[in-house]
């Protein structure tokens, strides 16, 4: 594979990654917490409607999730790639 190549694959390999993770908190900060509360209401975690969950906790606790997903895939990504450091 010609090094340019190399490199646009990457590169193409992590903006999906992107795209997926924000997509995922997207639907969890907007949807969830903003749009869909009021439905989700109906059902309680710990305690708390969820609606109410994730506006205030869901949204920051799936991010914290994203991050340590998205530098595992960067990891493998970079490993597969031989660009890892050293």
């Amino acid at each position: 594979m010609a090094e340019q190549d190399k490199f646009e694959a990457y590169w193409r390999q992590n903006l999906t990654y992107i795209i997926i993770l924000l997509s995922i908190w997207f639907v969890v900060s907007y949807l969830c917490g903003i749009i869909f509360a009021d439905s989700l209401d109906t059902i309680r975690l710990f305690g708390f409607p969820l609606g109410f969950w994730f506006a205030n906790q869901g949204s920051e606790v799936i991010f914290v999730v994203l991050i340590a997903v998205y530098v595992r895939l960067m990891n493998a990504l970079d490993t597969k790639y031989d660009v890892h450091e050293r």
